[in-house]
Parts: structure tokens; C-alpha cells; sequence
């Protein structure tokens, strides 16, 4: 369980995000959301596919370079397809603490201030190791890499960089989610974690039993009803070896374990 616990970076807000209005963030389709949503299929070679954060406490960093980069994507109608590197925040974002945690929050600022490189030029690996699938999960963990702004394929760190032009968080209303999932792409959402959320497989998710583990930070790609039942279906960072080939569904509506609650997003800066 110390080990589990390692993982679980998403610290508490302390400086939350701003709420932005529909309009501010191009979101105008008031129209009731649909049943089911899957930004896999709504936008097909957009949504980047489950990550391995390893032997590092980097969750708030994947949630939001992942929902970024899918959000690069949608937004150039698929002409600009790039995967961010998590590493960038984890070495390089001062406002943080690596692998020992950091706030969704400050991970977007830094995408808007400071901007990301791509994971091409400065990749996951590079300084934190990996597991082979029969070794998995990663229980050794490592202390934070010192930032070294050098890319590894001969490009310019600054050439590399992508920024967001607005960063923002979501209130926890339902409809306010689903409708800025399906305009604008994936989101960032941090939740609390317990012990038996680290042994799901299947079904949808409801804290049952089981001590409190630590805040996690994931990426929400869409929602929909299984028997009865409403959720939220969701990216996590722990391989596709972990829960259902690396995704999970919590319970939608009811702010399953704080999902709801800690939403936070960013719309892409696109050269014109």
C-alpha cells in the first residue's frame, strides 16, 4: 500500500483555475448531451492511448499533457497530431513537486506560460525507467530527474514547445462536462482514491471499502449507461495491463469519490 500511495499525485487546488463561460471557451450547443459519448470514435486518431506514469508520482502531469494533446488534434481538425511530454512539467514545472505530486491546476498554467515539448523531444523514459509487462506494476520508484532542456532528436527545445491559450477549470455540473467534453475534447479530473479502486477489472466503479490511498488525476473521454447505471469513462496512467485495458467507469452524477469536482482544461494555442 506505500507503494500504491506512491502514485497517487494530484494534490489539492490551492489556486483553482478560473470558471470561464461557454462562449470564452467556444462552447455554444446548449442541447441536451447524448446517452452515450466516446471521443475514441467521435474524433478517430485523435485520443492518444493509455500511459505508463512508472515509478513516479506523475498523474496530474499525464492527465493534462494527454487531454492536450487529443485537444491539438480536434481543434486543427486533425492536422496537428502530437503527444506532449508529462516529463516537461515533471522536471522543468517549479510550481510542482515531480514525482512526488503536483496540481492539475499548475500543470495547465505551465502549459499556457511556459508551454510543453513534445514526448519525440524529451521522452518519458529518457530518465524515468519503465516496466516489461511481466514486471508490471512499477513499485521502484525514483527521485525526481533534474530538468535538462535538451531534446534527445536534435531539435531545438523551444522549437518543440505547445502552449495552451486558455486554461480553465469546469464546475462540477453534469451537463457543463459532457457539453465541453463534446465540443472541445478530453479533460483533466482528480479524484480520491481508495483501496478497492486499485483491484478493479470491470463494471462501474463506486467506493465500497477500503482505506483512503491518495488523490489521482486521470483523463475523462466520454460517458454512457451500463445497466442502469451512468457513468464516466476514463483514461488512467497505469498501463493497459492495469483495470480494463488501462480505462475504468465511475459513477456519473453523484460526484463518485470528488470526480466531478476538480475538472480542469485548456483550449490549444494554434498558429493561425
Amino acid at each position: 500500500m506505500e507503494h500504491a500511495k506512491r502514485l497517487m499525485g494530484a494534490k489539492k487546488d490551492t489556486h483553482p483555475l478560473p470558471y470561464l463561460a461557454g462562449s470564452e471557451r467556444g462552447v455554444w450547443n446548449q442541447a441536451a448531451p447524448p446517452t452515450a459519448f466516446d471521443s475514441r470514435t467521435t474524433w478517430p486518431g485523435c485520443i492518444g492511448g493509455v500511459m505508463n506514469q512508472a515509478e513516479c508520482g506523475a498523474c496530474w502531469a499525464f492527465g493534462c499533457t494527454e487531454s492536450l494533446s487529443d485537444r491539438f488534434c480536434i481543434h486543427s481538425n486533425s492536422t496537428i497530431h502530437v503527444s506532449l511530454s508529462p516529463l516537461d512539467l515533471v522536471t522543468c514545472d517549479k510550481g510542482s513537486d515531480g514525482c512526488n505530486g503536483g496540481e492539475p491546476s499548475q500543470a495547465w498554467r505551465y502549459t499556457q506560460f511556459s508551454g510543453v515539448v513534445t514526448y519525440d523531444c524529451y521522452p518519458y523514459n529518457k530518465t524515468i525507467p519503465t516496466c516489461a509487462p511481466s514486471q508490471q506494476p512499477c513499485l521502484t520508484f525514483v527521485p525526481t530527474p533534474p530538468c535538462t532542456e535538451e531534446c534527445v532528436n536534435n531539435q531545438t527545445w523551444s522549437s518543440t514547445k505547445h502552449y495552451s491559450d486558455k486554461v480553465y477549470g469546469i464546475k462540477d455540473n453534469i451537463a457543463d462536462i459532457q457539453t465541453e467534453i463534446m465540443t472541445n475534447g478530453p479533460v483533466e479530473a482528480a479524484f480520491s482514491v481508495y483501496e478497492d479502486f486499485l483491484t478493479y477489472k470491470s463494471g462501474v466503479y463506486k467506493h465500497t471499502s477500503g482505506a483512503y490511498v491518495g488523490g489521482h488525476a486521470v483523463k475523462i473521454i466520454g460517458w454512457g449507461v451500463m445497466d442502469s447505471e451512468d457513468y464516466w469513462l476514463v483514461q488512467n496512467s497505469w498501463t493497459s495491463y492495469w483495470g480494463a485495458d488501462g480505462y475504468f467507469l465511475i459513477l456519473r452524477g453523484v460526484d463518485e469519490c470528488g470526480i466531478e469536482s476538480d475538472i480542469t482544461a485548456g483550449l490549444p494555442k494554434i498558429d493561425s
